[in-house]
């Protein structure tokens, strides 16, 4: 069934049909709220009768992704014939321009709000690293060379910083696609004396064009995929011999199929490998929307798989790494062997040269020096004023673990 069959004619040729037609069956749960949003509006014109709208209220409670049949043309379609003759009259007052943008916004609510809940898993596996190894020296790193000695708590809570900084991203995103494009119709509303939903949007015509609330979601997973690289990354090196500083769990990793020996980490590899997808969906559809004419076009319909796409990375990826990382377990030897590196401490001899009264590019440059002929001797320990307790418990605060 097709929205449009009284214009045209003559059935499309499949072939056009196939390309044409967008696979849309997760809206089906929004499209159900929105389309009941749409029917209270129509009963309050008096456009449906108590009856007309008990009826809708009921059936489309009954709807399920089963009910689909090959011939419909896509979820909007699909709603009208299950709701029978009822829903000839439901569709007044609107067109599948607002009413996909309703229901896309809806979805990304729910993506983003459950984004935020698997990161409120993972963080806090995180922090527990953080609180248990808050004492546990390490080499820090910068071109991946050793820097100065730091503690794993210390770097976990660096971990933790990025993830925080995701949950806020989602929650702009969630705020991006919270206005309601119910009311503008194809593009300029509607003479039917409909009233106006909640927090409607001021323009019929930027309803109906706008995706930037697509984008900022799709934006928030790359930059969250772009952070799970980093970390991903990071564990792909400790885990390596050359490193030695930690040990895979046996349920988040995999062996070879020909090498006995392999613990391989594949699900810190997958989630590296997932944010160059990540950056390609989020560039392409802003290569999609940068030259398109207002309102709508069927570019647009771009935006569904992609967010449909990153919902099931976010969804998949989130938990798999939460076990990952609750079964990391941390070669402390190993870790404090390459923190006792003498050169870790240059910094802070140059710094105590400081303390006596040298300026500090001189104190540098007799640092260096040493270093070089090979007789620098590291003094004391000095304290770097970072308190990794106190950050850790900082953090729990605000993650509410």
């Amino acid at each position: 069934m097709t929205l449009w069959s009284g214009r045209v004619e003559t059935s499309l040729d499949p072939r056009v049909w196939a390309f044409v037609v967008t696979e849309d069956a997760e809206l089906l749960p929004y499209d159900l709220q929105g389309t009941l949003q749409h029917a209270q509006r129509l009963h309050v014109a008096g456009l449906l009768d108590d009856a007309e709208l008990a009826e809708i209220e009921e059936k489309l409670r009954a709807i399920g992704p089963d009910d689909f049949e090959p011939e419909d043309e896509d979820v909007h379609s699909a709603i009208e014939r299950l709701l029978g003759p009822v829903g000839r009259k439901v569709h007044a007052g609107r067109s599948r321009n607002d009413q996909v943008a309703t229901a896309h916004r809806l979805y990304v609510q729910d993506a983003c709000a459950e984004a935020s809940d698997a990161l409120h898993e993972l963080a806090p596996a995180l922090l527990a690293i953080a609180e248990a190894e808050a004492a546990t020296p390490m080499p820090s790193y910068t071109h991946l060379q050793r820097a100065i000695p730091v503690t794993l708590g210390h770097h976990m809570l660096a971990w933790v910083e990025m993830l925080e900084r995701d949950v806020h991203r989602f929650e702009l995103a969630h705020k991006a696609s919270e206005p309601s494009p119910l009311g503008a119709g194809a593009v300029a509303g509607s003479t039917l004396s409909l009233p106006a939903p909640p927090n409607a949007m001021r323009n019929t015509i930027d309803a109906v064009a706008d995706r930037d609330f697509v984008l900022d979601y799709l934006y928030a997973c790359t930059v969250l995929f772009v952070h799970l690289s980093r970390i991903a990354e990071e564990i792909c090196i400790w885990a390596t011999s050359e490193f030695g500083f930690v040990q895979l769990p046996e349920d988040a990793a995999t062996g070879s199929s020909m090498m006995p020996h392999k613990l391989n980490p594949d699900v810190a590899e997958v989630a590296r490998g997932k944010a160059g997808t990540a950056i390609g969906r989020l560039t392409g559809l802003l290569a999609t929307v940068k030259s398109l004419p207002l309102a709508y076009n069927s570019d647009l319909s771009e935006d569904k798989q992609a967010t449909f796409r990153a919902r099931r990375d976010v969804a998949l990826g989130l938990p798999a790494l939460t076990v990952l990382v609750q079964g990391l377990a941390f070669d402390r030897d190993r870790l404090g062997a390459a923190a006792s590196d003498p050169l870790l401490r240059a910094t802070d001899a140059a710094e105590a040269l400081v303390e006596q009264g040298m300026p500090f590019r001189d104190a540098h440059d007799v640092v260096a020096s040493e270093v070089r002929s090979g007789t620098f001797e590291p003094g004391a320990p000095r304290s770097r004023g970072f308190d990794v307790e106190a950050a850790v418990a900082a953090a729990k605060e605000r993650w509410q673990c």
